[in-house]
């Protein structure tokens, strides 16, 4: 599934191609979110435009709302939203933890309550492999237990130990149940205790799950302890397997997770800070209803060469915010979108070249002056 292509000469950076039922796809890659099918603001069509090659969506979000029997009569979820590259859902297991009513945590699954109508669901990790397979993910993420930051060293290590029981059942299932070039990746957990990560890689590597993801990263912690713990567990991980580091992130946070040999990313960010008004540019973020704006009729980024960088203008978008128009927030979403895509495309290029140290150099630079 994974090709590794190239490796900076002075970096853990790589190139590397998946391939999928769907398509292929460069890495390193950003994935656009759409939690529930949708990339909030932006049409499959307008995401296509945006160079996207691959989205994320959650396994229980839909499991929920429109539910299982209206996607499958649907054919499937790329029909059912009109998207035909690749899709990789999230098992929907941090939303569990973070978003339902009431939940009960048991080595056979996880007991919970809809966050949207109170009604009392029990997922094991086979339920949430069906259920990613019915929706025909390219790739598959299983269930595991995210431990949040900060906690106990002991409440880490039981939430490991359950996510590699866990990936045990649903790897054994996979090959039983997969069709086609569908595809499983085995997740690492372990917080911020290095031997816990460490211990969590060895025995997920050791299941030859089609890539591996790190979880559990950028949830509260601060920045140096997530680069550590995404350096500690890369350097151990197979060459031949994608790395994908789940959740991460703003573009200072990729561009470290790169250098440290990091293949795939997705984050909410593009479209949630858009909605609100803040745009990501080559100089920073920049927040729109800023008075200093008013007046302004020069593109929101000068080097962007995105759809709403090239027909309007700082002062039209402010305007759009102040009147609360939709054009609004769907124009800086796009533009964020497209900044995060053109940001990996040249990431790719820089790492063809032998050059992301100083490309990533430059960036931060003129970035964090913003």
């Amino acid at each position: 599934m994974y090709k590794l292509i190239h490796k900076d000469k002075n970096s853990a950076a790589r190139l590397g191609r998946l391939t999928t039922a769907h398509g292929q796809i460069d890495t390193p890659v950003f994935m656009p979110v759409g939690t529930h099918g949708t990339v909030k603001g932006i049409t499959p069509k307008e995401l296509d435009d945006c160079g996207a090659q691959i989205m994320l969506s959650n396994a229980y979000h839909l499991f929920l709302r429109p539910g299982l029997d209206i996607i499958k009569k649907a054919g499937g979820l790329h029909k059912f939203i009109s998207w035909d590259k690749p899709i990789l859902t999230d098992s929907g297991g941090y939303q569990i933890f973070s978003l339902a009513l009431l939940r009960k945590l048991t080595d056979k699954g996880v007991e919970f309550q809809s966050h949207i109508d109170g009604k009392k669901h029990f997922l094991t990790p086979d339920d949430v492999l069906d259920i990613q397979l019915t929706l025909g993910s390219d790739i598959i993420m299983p269930l595991d237990e995210c431990a949040h930051y900060p906690c106990s060293r002991d409440h880490a290590e039981v939430a490991m130990k359950r996510t590699i029981a866990w990936a045990k059942q649903a790897r054994k299932s996979f090959e039983h149940k997969k069709t086609g070039k569908q595809a499983l990746f085995g997740i690492i957990q372990g917080a911020t205790y290095d031997d816990l990560r460490q211990e969590c890689a060895k025995e997920i590597i050791d299941m030859d799950f089609d890539g591996l993801a790190i979880g559990g990263v950028s949830v509260g912690e601060p920045s140096d302890l997530i680069y550590n713990t995404i350096e500690s567990v890369a350097k151990i991980l197979p060459e031949e397997k994608a790395r994908y580091v789940m959740g991460v992130g703003y573009p200072p946070d990729i561009l470290e997770a790169v250098e440290r040999g990091v293949d795939m990313f997705d984050c909410v960010a593009p479209t949630r800070l858009g909605r609100n008004g803040t745009a990501f540019t080559s100089k920073g973020k920049l927040i729109i209803r800023n008075a200093c704006f008013q007046e302004d009729f020069g593109p929101l980024d000068a080097s962007c060469t995105c759809y709403t960088c090239k027909n309007f203008t700082r002062a039209y978008l402010r305007h759009l915010f102040y009147a609360e128009e939709m054009l609004g927030l769907i124009l800086l979403s796009a533009h964020n979108i497209y900044f995060f895509l053109d940001m990996m495309r040249n990431v790719r290029k820089a790492i063809t070249e032998d050059k992301f140290v100083p490309f990533k150099k430059d960036f931060l630079e003129i970035y964090n002056k913003g």
